[in-house]
């Protein structure tokens, strides 16, 4: 907007070194009248940094700087000692901040690398980032959005507390009472709930946490279940320890499966027994946070992903499924693009002779393809491969196991198969309407075992024979695999529909 009145710089923190106060990829703007907006230290260096940026303006030039250790400003310390180098592009692509904002305004991951011209290059979560040597790349993620049910004084804390903390907040009361109060405070957005069997249609995204804040149990069962059928980060519920236990009770009643149930937390908040709704709100705004935090930096950095991606298509008629169009896209992509913001051990994933196509597919979104010889020995034989590649990885203490025809498998359910590997389960394996299949994770342990398999039954034949497993449910838009022709008809209309 001040750059359709005058010229206008961006500034990024490209890079810190010890401490700092923001991360690389915080960013400030400022204008050629001296208006700025965003902030990249605790106030020791943002006035300096608008007059660089002020200077950068009107020679027209892209300049670097640091402040801190090594700098040439020497009357500007930085107090933690450490050091930040700050990239300002005068009269930066407003297109592609344009996109930028408008990715993360849709509730979806982005990238923006910085080149080394000050050209700028925006990539959404789906699409892997340019390469480390055209310049510095930045990722970011949907702000916490914060979704909250209930009735009284607890709901209405919490939501005016985290809406003070410029956190976006929905909230869904039962009553005009509530609703009103909830105006009075300033709230912004608030629905009304009519009856349990007619509640509003919502979308979670993996960026929004829902907190159940009722003390009734007509309504929970249906709450909680909306909530679990979707890729909420977080699901929480007030209530004791023994209110919690009851409600687990009443979900396993209801059919909600035993992996959805423990996703649900309860009691809520970081400090336990909190008796008064200011305190109660503080306490469970902290734990959701923390969660979030957590969700964004979650790493399979101890684990080898393993997309397996060679099979013969023969099922689905003419041409090669992997490559046919899905959303403007090969159907590869949805598989291909699981995890692009993660770090991990290593991404394997596994072709057959031939399928150049695939792997040029496979390689633009970061993966290293390698050839199994022998496809058509059955699905057994590419794991094989692939878990010896992954075996050969020391950082790899266990292996997530994917297919290249699952579109639809959320990054959120993935990590709850690797929260369910953490606490202690020997392996994990997704369960879509009773059926076990992909995506699945197994222990270093089970290398050699998953490695002798034969055949097309997979990694369940493993699976099936240990104990201390654990199962993590999928709903079944999201779990379809596409085999024939019919499937990729299906799964374009579940993406039309906004279903997945």
């Amino acid at each position: 907007d001040w750059r359709a009145a005058q010229p206008t710089a961006l500034v990024a923190l490209t890079n810190t070194v010890g401490g700092a106060v923001r991360a690389p990829g915080a960013m400030m703007a400022v204008s050629a009248n001296g208006d700025v907006a965003g902030y990249l230290s605790g106030g020791c260096i943002d006035a300096d940094v608008a007059l660089q940026a002020a200077q950068a303006l009107e020679a027209g030039d892209m300049r670097r700087v640091r402040y801190g250790a090594g700098s040439p400003f020497i009357d500007l310390p930085l107090p933690c000692g450490g050091a930040i180098d700050l990239a300002i592009l005068p009269e930066p692509d407003a297109e592609a901040l344009r996109r930028l904002r408008d990715l993360l305004a849709a509730r979806r991951c982005a990238s923006l690398t910085m080149k080394h011209d000050g050209a700028l290059a925006v990539t959404s979560g789906s699409r892997s980032a340019p390469s480390a040597e055209e310049g510095t790349t930045f990722r970011y993620t949907p702000k916490l959005k914060l979704r909250i049910a209930g009735r009284g004084a607890d709901c209405l804390a919490l939501a005016a507390l985290a809406q003070a903390s410029g956190v976006a907040v929905d909230l869904f009361c039962r009553d005009g009472e509530d609703a009103a109060l909830a105006a009075a405070r300033g709230l912004t957005s608030v629905a009304r709930l009519a009856t349990p069997a007619s509640l509003p249609d919502i979308k979670d995204d993996a960026w929004t946490a829902f907190v159940l804040m009722f003390h009734d149990t007509d309504w929970e069962t249906p709450l909680l279940a909306q909530a679990l059928a979707g890729p909420a980060f977080y699901v929480g519920a007030v209530g004791s320890r023994k209110t919690h236990a009851q409600r687990q009770l009443q979900l396993a009643a209801a059919g909600v499966g035993p992996a959805d149930i423990r996703r649900v937390r309860g009691p809520v908040g970081l400090v336990p027994s909190m008796r008064d709704a200011s305190m109660l709100a503080v306490s469970v705004l902290a734990e959701i946070v923390d969660a979030y935090h957590a969700a964004k930096t979650a790493t399979f950095g101890d684990t080898a992903l393993l997309l397996l991606a060679a099979g013969a298509s023969s099922r689905f008629g003419e041409g090669d499924k992997l490559m046919a169009t899905l959303n403007g896209e090969p159907l590869l992509a949805g598989a291909a693009s699981r995890l692009s913001h993660d770090a991990a051990a290593a991404r394997i994933a596994v072709v057959g002779p031939g399928q150049e196509a695939r792997a040029r597919c496979l390689m633009h979104f970061g993966w290293d393809v390698v050839v199994n010889p022998a496809p058509e020995q059955g699905q057994a034989s590419s794991i094989a491969v692939g878990v010896a590649h992954a075996g050969a990885e020391d950082a790899a203490a266990s292996v997530l196991i994917m297919l290249g025809d699952m579109p639809f498998v959320p990054d959120s359910h993935l990590r709850n198969l690797k929260k369910a590997l953490t606490d202690g389960a020997s392996a994990v394996m997704t369960e879509a309407d009773g059926v076990l299949s992909p995506p699945a994770l197994f222990r270093r342990e089970t290398f050699d075992d998953l490695k002798s398999l034969s055949g097309d039954i997979g990694a369940r034949g493993v699976f099936q024979k240990m104990t201390g497993t654990a199962t993590a449910s999928l709903a079944a838009p999201n779990a379809l695999d596409v085999d024939a022709s019919a499937d990729l008809a299906t799964a374009e209309t579940l993406r039309l529909t906004g279903v997945v």
